[in-house]
């Protein structure tokens, strides 16, 4: 199970939403087959449908 918070302790370089949506969808690519949103994320440019943005990133082959 991938959990967002561990995505975010790995790549703590990272600077906005965007970025953190390709590294969840690498993991998705991966081979990870369960995504749990357990915090939010803290960019300035996150946007309110953040929550389905991200499940469509990790989502999407």
């Amino acid at each position: 199970m991938l959990y967002l918070s561990e995505v975010l302790m790995e790549g703590h370089a990272m600077e906005s939403f965007k970025e953190l949506c390709n590294a969840v969808s690498e993991k998705g690519k991966a081979g990870e087959m369960f995504f749990r949103i357990d915090v939010k994320p803290p960019f300035m440019d996150t946007p309110d449908n953040w929550e389905e943005q991200l499940e469509a990133a990790f989502t999407s082959i």
